[in-house]
């Protein structure tokens, strides 16, 4: 009976030992409470615990990404429009992320989604598509200041997605193209006044300097006869033979009394 009952009471302070000794990992926190009061975090690492009077709850301290579900925001030009997201946080005070809130994740994804519906709602669609960067910063730094007095950090939140009706999609799609047309016309018409002015200054060269024309006739003709092999009819000015034929008579000569 002897063994018996130091089998017993070996069993039993065995299993007191594996109840008290607790090992916590690098990443975690061990968050003591001693008969409902809050003691501390302890870890990483092995340490020792009161059984049956000590309860421990693990904080993981290691980055969480969250994805915001899709939700339906209206614009502030009236654009109904769906976004998604997806922010990223950690726990940096475990005792706060354990006494202050019940479920830090999912309170953190609550508070998530109500803002982004509220700070984009006071945004216009240009801004939304635009801008994302500064609306990403934006988002940051409301939602940490809600999280802040959990333990919990949010240091990052993007914006994925930004769904349009297809109605939307549309109008968009005509407007981008009658940007290009715009352009496209815009550039067309500076080159047509830039090469208006180049003709300019030609016809002012020629008008001061008639062999100029000449050379330039004589030119075309040139590329003509190198291009095509079939016999060309091509007229020749009656003004362009004056100009080699045209002398001047002397003054002397003019008038036939003399």
């Amino acid at each position: 009976m002897d063994w018996i009952a130091i089998a017993i009471i070996a069993f039993a302070v065995l299993i007191l030992l594996m109840m008290a000794v607790k090992i916590v990992t690098e990443y975690e926190r061990g968050v003591i409470f001693r008969l409902g009061r809050l003691v501390g975090a302890r870890g990483p690492g092995l340490f020792l615990i009161i059984p049956f009077i000590d309860r421990m709850i693990k904080v993981d301290l290691r980055v969480v990404t969250m994805d915001v579900p899709s939700q339906e925001v209206i614009t502030k030009d009236n654009v109904t429009v769906r976004v998604n997201a997806v922010v990223y946080f950690r726990v940096v005070d475990p005792e706060a992320s354990v006494v202050k809130v019940l479920d830090h994740i999912r309170a953190t994804s609550q508070i998530s989604q109500t803002t982004l519906r509220n700070v984009l709602g006071q945004s216009e669609l240009d801004e939304l598509l635009a801008s994302r960067e500064k609306l990403n910063q934006m988002l940051q730094r409301i939602i940490d200041e809600h999280t802040d007095p959990w333990g919990v950090k949010v240091s990052t939140v993007e914006i994925k997605e930004v769904e349009l009706a297809e109605t939307m999609r549309r109008m968009m799609a005509a407007q981008a193209e009658a940007e290009r047309e715009r352009r496209a016309k815009i550039i067309h018409a500076e080159g047509e006044l830039q090469a208006s002015e180049k003709l300019a200054q030609a016809g002012e060269i020629i008008g001061r300097e008639p062999t100029t024309l000449q050379l330039r006739y004589l030119q075309t003709l040139t590329e003509i006869a190198s291009e095509r092999n079939s016999t060309l009819i091509f007229p020749l000015p009656i003004d362009l033979i004056s100009m080699f034929m045209k002398k001047e008579v002397p003054v002397h000569m003019s008038d036939p009394k003399k």
